[in-house]
């Protein structure tokens, strides 16, 4: 394996007769997310093996909406956007002068092109965008996409497409198969110079729009299966950037170098346990579509002992009936806490009256209730294997489980195939995770609009339900902040009476990082941005572009 290390000697051949020169390379080495073997696949759309760091590094957004500071648009492959009167279209001004990897221009119409593929290919289309747009139109450098309604909040999803060359997609037989080796990409760090399954190394694009501000000339990525394996990588002193669990942190990572290790943990994502209400298991199923066992089931969680056990106290808890959290309290509906409150705390009688009372009754002898009908519940609950804080919040949950007469066992699949199982529906319950937005709205619209089940594993509950999909549609229909609050108190009202999920707890913001080799980190007092590498938080472009390799 090549050692990490700032900067890296390259030696480049000289003209006839004259000496090598000696080129430093300021190589950072991190850890985006846990993989037993890299599969080189760098197609955007493509995410059944997807490298995580294709967004973002790969293929740079229009615009980032910087999260920490209220959503203030960090505007990259677009220079500004703006809205017609009534809120049905948006229009992305491109920056002049941004070239692919290639060398090529990036234009409007790549932006138009992309769209069309998602049209053409509704696979591809991650966020369901085309069932709420009706057209994309270019003029100029402008590109204006029309809604089907006024949504002043449509937006954060059309920049969440990452725009492809057409040049070079254009002729791709089937795109959603599609492994793009070659890629020609408009981010920082384009270039795959090498490439293992055990390691790649993803190298600054010759053509990068921003070059006057990417300090770091290479992306050094070791393959790491689980926590355990971190720890061991943590001790050798070579992750410059990374986020994961690592139990006792002061001792586990910032003891190893108190001078340069350090960690922030902002708050961060909302984990719930899905329970699939679509499963081909017809016991599970009508269980499942019960109300009364899903309170149950959320009744045997103790999330306390998830967050100071399983957790070493670094989540939040969430107990609140709709996964609110913490973070966006200032919207709670406090009726819903009076009314389904009781649902979101951990009290196994309760939850065992209730089984009673609802017809479950161990029919069999063997400790386990069986549905009102007499047919058999039991299922696996899913976990990423290696993720050792969820792996133990689900032997809590089936601990809670087992107390109040419900049979469920631990699986741990890897984490590609658990994305692939919630996504397409081939499980019974799993624990997952639902990413924050600006406002909540991002999160209850991930996790539970209609259009979004099978498109994507955020959505794993596969629950539907025509009234909340209206106020979710709603809810951007108006910039209006008082109604706003009022169709968000609806929301919580509808999600905590109907528990199509049973939210636990809020993980952090998993990011550590080393001043070893690199200076400008994002910390609690340079809170510029999420910090973390991983996938899914764009603003990682922001802090690549922040950071500076120490001289030697």
């Amino acid at each position: 394996m090549m050692r990490s290390t700032t900067f890296s000697l390259v030696l480049v051949a000289a003209a006839l007769g004259a000496p090598a020169t000696v080129e430093a390379k300021a190589i950072l080495t991190a850890f985006p997310t846990e993989t037993t073997a890299f599969v080189a696949n760098f197609n955007p759309f493509n995410t059944s093996t997807r490298l995580s760091t294709v967004e973002d590094f790969m293929y740079e957004p229009l615009v980032i909406f910087n999260v920490l500071q209220g959503g203030k648009p960090e505007y990259r492959l677009a220079e500004s956007f703006t809205y017609n009167d009534d809120l049905t279209a948006v229009t992305f001004k491109i920056r002049d002068g941004v070239k692919w990897s290639d060398g090529q221009p990036f234009t409007a119409n790549d932006v138009l092109f992309t769209f069309n593929l998602l049209k053409a290919h509704p696979e591809l289309d991650l966020n369901a965008i085309w069932t709420q747009i009706k057209s994309v139109e270019v003029d100029g450098n402008n590109v204006t996409i029309a809604y089907n309604a006024a949504n002043s909040g449509l937006i954060y999803k059309l920049v969440q497409v990452y725009v492809v060359p057409e040049h070079t997609w254009k002729d791709v037989a089937d795109p959603a198969t599609f492994t793009n080796e070659k890629p020609v990409g408009s981010g920082p760090m384009t270039e795959i110079e090498r490439f293992t399954p055990q390691e790649y190394m993803q190298c600054r694009n010759p053509n990068y729009w921003d070059a006057a501000n990417l300090f770091v000339d290479c992306l050094r990525f070791p393959q790491i299966a689980g926590n355990d394996q971190t720890l061991t990588e943590v001790t050798k002193g070579e992750l410059d950037w990374f986020g994961a669990f690592l139990p006792d942190i002061e001792k586990t990572y910032v003891g190893l170098d108190p001078d340069h290790n350090a960690y922030w943990f902002p708050g961060g994502s909302m984990v719930v346990f899905n329970l699939n209400q679509q499963t081909k298991n017809a016991g599970n199923k009508a269980a499942f579509n019960d109300l009364n066992f899903r309170r149950a089931f959320s009744m045997a969680m103790d999330r306390q002992a998830m967050v100071d056990i399983a957790g070493y106290g670094y989540p939040t808890l969430n107990e609140y009936p709709s996964g609110l959290g913490a973070a966006f309290h200032s919207w709670n509906n406090a009726k819903v806490d009076t009314e389904y409150g009781q649902f979101s705390k951990y009290n196994l009688d309760a939850a065992k009256q209730l089984l009673a009372d609802s017809g479950y009754k161990d029919v069999t002898g063997d400790g386990f209730v069986e549905n009102p009908d007499g047919s058999k519940i039991g299922f696996d609950i899913i976990v990423p294997n290696g993720w050792t804080d969820w792996v133990n919040s689900v032997q809590l949950a089936v601990e809670g489980l087992t107390q109040v007469g419900i049979e469920a066992r631990l699986s741990t699949p890897e984490e590609g195939p658990w994305d692939n199982m919630l996504k397409s529906g081939d499980f019974d319950v799993g624990i997952n995770s639902i990413r924050g937005g600006v406002t909540p709205h991002f999160m209850f619209d991930l996790a539970l609009y209609s259009a979004n089940v099978g498109k994507t594993r955020q959505a794993a509950s596969h629950y539907s339900n025509p009234e909340l999909d209206k106020l979710l549609d709603g809810f951007y229909q108006t910039s209006d902040e008082a109604e706003q609050r009022k169709i968000m108190d609806q929301i919580q009202e509808i999600v905590g009476r109907d528990l199509p999920y049973v939210a636990v707890f809020n993980n952090p913001l998993w990011y550590e990082y080393s001043t070893k080799r690199f200076t400008g980190w994002f910390n609690a007092e340079n809170p510029v941005a999420r910090p973390v590498v991983y996938g899914g938080v764009p603003e990682r472009v922001l802090h690549l572009l922040a950071l500076r390799p120490v001289t030697p």
